[in-house]
Formats: C-alpha cells, structure tokens, sequence
C-alpha cells in the first residue's frame, strides 16, 4: 500500500495550502522526482521520493506522507522552535542552592 502525499504550500494570501494525492504518478507529473530517501531515521520513508523544490518526506499520521515547500518549511521551523523555547525552565532546590 502506498501512502498518501500531503503536499502544504502557501498560498498568495498567505495561508497555508494543503493538497492530497492517492496516486503518486500525478505527484510526478508536477514535480521532478531527483532521488529517494534513503537515510530517513523513520524506516517507513525509506525508498519514498526526493522532490525538486519540496522538503521531505515526512511523516503525518498513519499512511499520510508530508512534503513542504521551503518556505512553509521555514516557517513552521521557526514557529515551532519559538514556542518550544517559551516554556519556563524550573529552578531545582539543593542544598546549595536553598530556596
């Protein structure tokens, strides 16, 4: 069984653009397959197509496979590090250091 494709661009109003395909020969039919994965430390994406101009594959849930252009990448890169960042880190009491 061959996952689905999930690919998310952005679109000109600036919202994110999601599109799936079942077939992944109309996935190539718009974008230029370059190789295959072969280093992904998730094996289920191992042997799954490289693409020109998109980032991935990754996964998405069961049977779904993600593809990124490089801006959406970018963006959601940074928006996630920033509120991974956000959370408050805790002081821990030792005899040191006492409260």
């Amino acid at each position: 069984m061959k996952p689905t494709i999930r690919i998310v661009t952005r679109g000109n109003n600036g919202e994110l653009r999601t599109k799936d395909y079942e077939k992944h020969e109309t996935v190539l039919k718009m974008h230029t397959q370059i190789g295959i994965d072969d280093c992904s430390t998730d094996l289920s994406l191992r042997g799954l197509p490289v693409f020109r101009g998109l980032i991935g594959p990754m996964p998405e849930g069961k049977g779904v496979v993600r593809y990124e252009s490089p801006e959406v990448f970018e963006t959601l890169t940074k928006e996630w590090t920033a509120a991974a960042s956000a959370r408050s880190r805790r002081r821990r009491v030792t005899a040191d250091n006492p409260q």
